[in-house]
């Protein structure tokens, strides 16, 4: 009994401690994403060859809502492109449609540490070697972050990296899991503390 005694009162002090902590009842963010995709079929692009993954380069931006000082709800949308795999031209592109909660440990007076899931959708255009086609797909990220206060209003959003998730089809009408990586650095624009 006496051990839940301490526990409750280790989360009350750090709930105390996040409420004293000035809040942004809003939050912005510009920055630059990368996202190494994994290739469900391996592409072959000459003798010996093969692409299993392809690197693509965008960016994002979010929305956040600070329901309480740890809380926030979040809405990101991100567009990435890629000119060329292998040596093989192409021209595609991924645009991310993702909305969910962030949980942000606020108790550091300069360095905020977030973690998020947020849950959508992705579209994927494409036209590599004369065909062209275009995919809607459900989307998902788990991951996290840590921003940097550079001013009352400004923060450095130093690093997010996330498991990005795509469900879009193959050559057929089946559907395959990609399991991707994103990673993304940018400002963070804070309102209404």
């Amino acid at each position: 009994m006496r051990r839940v005694g301490y526990l409750l009162g280790f989360v009350l002090v750090l709930t105390l401690t996040a409420a004293a902590q000035e809040t942004p009842k809003a939050e912005v963010s510009l920055g630059f994403s990368y996202i190494r995709a994994n290739l469900n079929n391996p592409a072959v692009v000459g003798p010996g060859r093969t692409i299993t993954g392809a690197n693509l380069n965008g960016g994002s931006g979010s929305f956040a809502y600070n329901v309480t000082p740890t809380l926030g709800l979040v809405a990101d949308v991100g567009g990435y492109r890629i000119g060329q795999i292998g040596n093989a031209p192409v021209n595609s592109t991924l645009v991310s449609y993702l909305a969910g909660p962030r949980v942000s440990y606020r108790h550091f007076s300069r360095i905020t540490p977030f973690a998020q899931t947020l849950i959508g959708a992705a579209h994927a255009g494409s036209v590599a070697l004369g065909t062209a086609g275009t995919d809607n797909a459900f989307a998902m990220t788990a991951g996290g972050g840590l921003d940097a206060r550079l001013t009352d209003h400004l923060v450095w959003r130093a690093s997010q990296v996330e498991y990005l998730l795509t469900r879009f089809r193959d050559a057929g009408p089946t559907r395959n899991t990609q399991n991707n990586l994103r990673v993304s650095t940018g400002l963070v624009f804070q309102f209404g503390k």
